[in-house]
């Protein structure tokens, strides 16, 4: 497996260099064969290239098997036409990364924002090459314009493709957990977009009978999340949707400190940690890496999936194991988490626990 590795904004250096080192201990302790390639993206970029994502990279990028993304700082980014593209949006869109996959659990030795005796283990299947994100819903152009200075237009973007493959994914996903997706959407405003992509959700569970499907407005789904986390397995949702409730879920169920994400597609996976690049804490060993290791195994788990290769998922579920492990002790927590580790000790100690899980000798 060929890796492609860009670490981004603020954190993201740190970050991504705690989960390569803990790629690398997977990678001799479980055989894995990958392959990992560098390069820059984001200020970096900009500073060299001019532009925060090269056009060249991104060709570059179609031709890995996954990619391991830092946190970037787009919201400080220049205008696109002064080389200030969002990377994670392009990436999304132009690799058609389509499903922003977030799970959220507790853990029951760590301390939630929940109610007391309250508990969640649920994933956000997010699409995320359309909907209200005005740099990825026009073939050219952006979907927003001004007419005036006094009025601003959005434009909504949902297709029964999209909807129905997003769809299909959230139903593979509840087959192999408890048979429920939950489909969220904001029918009763949205009658045409959000009716669209309810009929596809509801055409696409024709084919699985055995996965319970309802469907609840956003607004309400926000409410339940906290009051009655439980009824939640899988929920699938439209972009704008899914990145509202999964920092909301995420948060709910301990920090957004421990919530890993990817964002695949029918080839290739991407990797990115589902917080910001945290630019008031880069370079002084205060990060918490655990989303972007987190994420990094569920890369894993998804090549080994995808191609059929025991070892990988092997590896992915270990390196979950191993970060709950460290976080059961409180000793072996990030400031983020009441604890005095900062990055690199944190990272170590999660290589540490790999080797133990995977019974090879510490390095």
């Amino acid at each position: 497996m060929h890796i492609l590795v860009l670490p981004g904004d603020g954190i993201g250096p740190e970050i991504v260099n705690g989960a390569m080192q803990v790629l690398d201990a997977a990678n001799h302790a479980f055989n894995l064969g990958l392959r990992f390639d560098h390069d820059e993206i984001g200020f970096a970029s900009l500073e060299k290239h001019g532009t925060t994502l090269r056009d060249d990279l991104l060709e570059k990028a179609r031709g890995y098997d996954g990619i391991l993304l830092g946190t970037i700082s787009h919201a400080d980014y220049p205008k696109p036409a002064q080389g200030g593209v969002n990377v994670s949006a392009a990436f999304r869109s132009k690799l058609d990364l389509y499903a922003n996959v977030r799970p959220a659990r507790t853990r029951s030795f760590l301390e939630s924002n929940m109610k007391p005796g309250k508990s969640m283990d649920l994933v956000i299947m997010r699409e995320a090459t359309e909907g209200f994100y005005p740099d990825r819903n026009m073939h050219l152009g952006w979907g927003e314009v001004m007419p005036t200075p006094d009025l601003a237009l959005s434009t909504r973007r949902i297709t029964r493709h999209c909807s129905e493959r997003i769809a299909r994914r959230s139903f593979e996903l509840a087959m192999k957990r408890s048979k429920k997706v939950t489909a969220i959407h904001k029918v009763n405003s949205f009658h045409m977009t959000d009716g669209l992509f309810l009929e596809a959700v509801r055409h696409v569970a024709k084919d699985f009978p055995e996965v319970e499907l309802d469907d609840m407005l956003v607004d309400a789904s926000t409410a339940h999340l906290v009051r009655s986390p439980e009824r939640f397995d899988v929920i699938v949702t439209e972009n704008f949707y899914g990145d509202i409730l999964s920092d909301l879920a995420s948060e709910l169920s301990g920090s957004l400190g421990l919530a890993g994400s990817v964002m695949a597609g029918d080839r290739q996976c991407c990797a990115q940690a589902q917080h910001g690049s945290a630019p008031d804490i880069q370079n002084q060993d205060k990060a918490n890496p655990t989303s972007m290791i987190l994420s990094a195994g569920m890369l894993l788990r998804w090549l080994g999936e995808h191609h059929r290769n025991a070892a990988l998922q092997q590896a992915g579920d270990a390196i979950e194991t191993a970060v709950d492990a460290v976080l059961r002790n409180p000793d072996s927590r990030t400031a983020d988490l009441g604890g005095t580790m900062g990055t690199r000790a944190f990272t170590d100690a999660v290589v540490f626990a790999l080797t133990a899980v995977a019974g090879q000798p510490v390095r």
